[in-house]
């Protein structure tokens, strides 16, 4: 059985990526388990509460479910032509302490409602995917563009291609990250 534990770096209640994420969890193939998993509770990253605490619980158990699992998909919004804070912030967090991303398969999705469908923003976790030492898979490429008309005001994916290229993609990642 192979895990995939897939991200999304949108905190709003019907966002495009959380969508994507949910349709990801849905299409996965037999043999593969994929958990969706949001950076709901994580606070922006302070080193003086870090040095006085240590790791919040909301990054522990988020570093625990990035050590479970056989393989990352990051599901990114893009703003400003790249990476979301609020997701960079989450993995910053999830890289203090012993390393969870060492040699971790990982693969990049997300959705726009642009007509660029994130790719300068799936571009831009390069250099972070490097720095922690993931492992790429860069076989597949999902970039939705035009999310508002593929997706339900609560934050669905209706469009059958997507979904079927989206399963293409998830089947392709999961082989990829399979033990």
């Amino acid at each position: 059985m192979t895990h995939i534990l897939a991200v999304s770096g949108s905190l709003r209640k019907a966002s495009f990526n959380t969508g994507l994420m949910r349709a990801a969890e849905q299409v996965a193939p037999d043999g593969v388990t994929l958990t969706g998993m949001t950076l709901h509770g994580i606070p922006l990253y302070d080193g003086d509460e870090e040095a006085a605490h240590g790791l919040p619980e909301a990054v522990k158990a988020f570093k625990e479910a990035i050590k479970r699992a056989d393989g990352l998909l990051l599901v990114t919004p893009e703003y400003n032509n790249g990476v979301p804070g609020v997701f960079k912030n989450g993995i910053d967090w999830a890289s203090r302490g012993p390393n969870v991303f060492g040699g971790k398969p990982v693969a990049v999705i997300g959705a726009s409602p642009g007509g660029f469908g994130t790719i300068l923003g799936q571009n831009h976790w390069l250099p972070v995917i490097r720095t922690l030492g993931m492992r790429p898979w860069l076989e597949g490429r999902l970039m939705v563009s035009r999310a508002g008309d593929q997706f339900d005001a609560e934050g669905n994916l209706t469009d059958e291609s997507t979904r079927e290229r989206l399963r293409e993609f998830v089947a392709g990642f999961a082989a990829f990250a399979g033990p």
